[in-house]
């Protein structure tokens, strides 16, 4: 993967012999999953501007002002986090689309000290010595770095949502409401308003008619009634099981 990596480099400075760093680079969104959002934020009253880049990012920043306190808050967050490219490593720069830099690196990151001692290295090296290091080396150690923070990001997700099973334990049979954070051809997820603990409400808990999943309109339907269960709706639920080793909850919908 490192072997063009030189070149590209060379190619990005207009041909001029470029000094390697390291880099925060940070891709264009992933126009499906903004498309997604698009749609999704459409239901709230809300609108994006897909037209280019400028107006996309003007859009984000505005949906996240108006729907601040509000209930879709959180959802229109998680889409809009999950439709943006994930931040990483590099010597090829390709800039920071979320921050609007060409040109960006960290320096003295309090929870990314590796990067930082590679960028403290090379600015010492250019500074003292000149000379130019090997940018597949360099390369190596940006996706190594990348890799770990990953790596961190997951260990944080499960222990969060450990806590929250744990928390939930002893509240079998009580009664919440929640919103819908999630739908699948399984069942649909809900997060709950009081505390943000989020389980599932399994098709197999739906009772008295026969239920689709829509997955182009973020909902389930009942076939029969046309009842539906949208990405968003508020809905009240009933704790029905906790599994703290499976770090999973099951809900039920309460009629």
């Amino acid at each position: 993967a490192n072997k063009c990596v030189a070149e590209k480099i060379n190619k990005l400075s207009k041909g001029k012999k470029a000094k390697v760093f390291v880099y925060r680079i940070h891709d264009k969104p992933d126009q499906e999953k903004l498309a997604e959002l698009s749609n999704i934020a459409r239901r709230f009253g809300y609108k994006i501007n897909l037209d280019n880049n400028q107006n996309l990012s003007r859009s984000i920043n505005k949906l996240m002002k108006d729907a601040e306190g509000k209930e879709e808050k959180n959802i229109l967050s998680i889409m809009a986090i999950r439709s943006m490219a994930k931040a990483v490593y590099s010597t090829l720069n390709i800039g920071h689309y979320g921050l609007g830099f060409k040109h960006y690196t960290h320096f003295t990151s309090p929870i990314r000290r590796y990067p930082d001692i590679l960028v403290h290295r090379l600015l010492e090296n250019y500074l003292y010595d000149g000379k130019q290091l090997n940018v597949n080396s360099l390369e190596d150690k940006c996706e190594h770095s990348s890799n770990m923070e990953e790596k961190a990001t997951n260990a944080e997700r499960a222990s969060v949502k450990y806590k929250q099973i744990e928390f939930m334990q002893d509240k079998t049979g009580e009664q919440f409401e929640g919103i819908i954070s999630g739908v699948s051809e399984w069942g649909f997820f809900v997060e709950i308003i009081e505390n943000k603990c989020e389980g599932m409400v399994s098709m197999r808990e739906l009772d008295g008619d026969f239920y689709e999943y829509d997955k182009k309109n973020f909902c389930i339907r009942a076939k029969r009634s046309g009842i539906q269960y949208k990405l968003g709706d508020r809905v009240s639920i009933e704790i029905l099981r906790v599994s703290l080793q499976k770090k999973q909850m099951d809900f039920r919908i309460i009629s």
